[in-house]
């Protein structure tokens, strides 16, 4: 009996912990969503009350169908998936290369490529800009792409590195006694080893891009255009803010990124699981 209750205490004392963390960061986002339900004079009047009086969704409809965010969260998800797919093509084959055509100098690559977050963004912003002019790639989705994958880029080698040195050599000689050439062996016996990492490695990759401000902001000046991060951004006035139309374009913005996490996120978990292993 006595163990039986240590045993209850050892769960119970650790999820219970747990749960009010869980509780506590959830608890802005619960705001968040009730918010945007709420009228705006009881916005206005009784912002601190959590139950909305009256619902309403006028204000999830003048953010979808008034002020265009369907049209800047398709611009997202086109910008978003475009880097995430053009970082793993490029960074898999990268990471592949390092890990079998360089094994001793890998490592020092990998952190040289990772030491570009040294440096903020802010100091790029000028030169990126002026890049961008130069070439006439400002206010496109090309631009923008191509400066997020300067920086995704780096990252996902930095990781993949970790996943492919997880592969072990003899599968891949067996395949090449079964005449399998490099790249057939890196695409068909590598690559689905390391599919959680891959994974997971196009998931940090895609939220990075979905959710960056400073060089959409800066490279995108039509509302047409815009990324859903600068438009919510641009609701904001100079003397009033609409708080209702904020809220609902934070909902927007935000929960489909929790579900997508939600469905996901298994991958993720083996993927780290797997890329820690040496």
């Amino acid at each position: 009996m006595t163990r039986l209750l240590m045993n209850l205490r050892s769960y119970t004392v650790p999820y219970a912990f747990l749960s009010v963390l869980a509780v506590l960061a959830a608890f802005p986002l619960f705001w968040i969503v009730l918010s945007s339900i709420k009228s705006t004079p009881e916005l206005a009047n009784d912002p601190l009350s959590l139950w909305p009086s009256q619902p309403t969704l006028d204000h999830y409809r003048r953010v979808l169908f008034e002020l265009g965010a369907l049209t800047n969260l398709g611009n997202s998800l086109v910008i978003s998936l475009s880097t995430t797919l053009l970082t793993i093509a490029i960074s898999a084959p990268a990471a592949y290369g390092i890990v079998r055509f360089y094994p001793r100098v890998g490592q020092r690559l990998t952190q040289l490529l990772i030491s570009t977050y040294m440096f903020p963004p802010i100091l790029l912003a000028v030169p990126y800009t002026i890049i961008m002019i130069s070439l006439g790639l400002s206010n496109t989705y090309f631009g923008l792409v191509l400066a997020y994958l300067s920086f995704s880029i780096p990252y996902a080698v930095w990781m993949l590195t970790a996943f492919y040195q997880t592969v072990p050599l003899e599968i891949e000689e067996a395949a090449y006694v079964d005449g399998a050439g490099r790249f057939r062996t890196f695409l068909s016996v590598a690559s689905p080893i390391v599919l959680p990492g891959l994974v997971a490695t196009a998931i940090y990759t895609f939220i990075n891009a979905f959710n960056e401000f400073l060089f959409a902001l800066l490279f995108i000046n039509t509302s047409e255009r815009m990324p859903i991060a600068v438009a919510l951004y641009s609701l904001g006035g100079s003397e009033v803010l609409d708080w209702g139309a904020m809220m609902a374009a934070s909902v927007v913005v935000v929960v489909p990124s929790i579900v997508f996490f939600l469905f996901i996120q298994k991958y993720i978990a083996a993927g780290l699981a797997e890329g820690s292993v040496k």
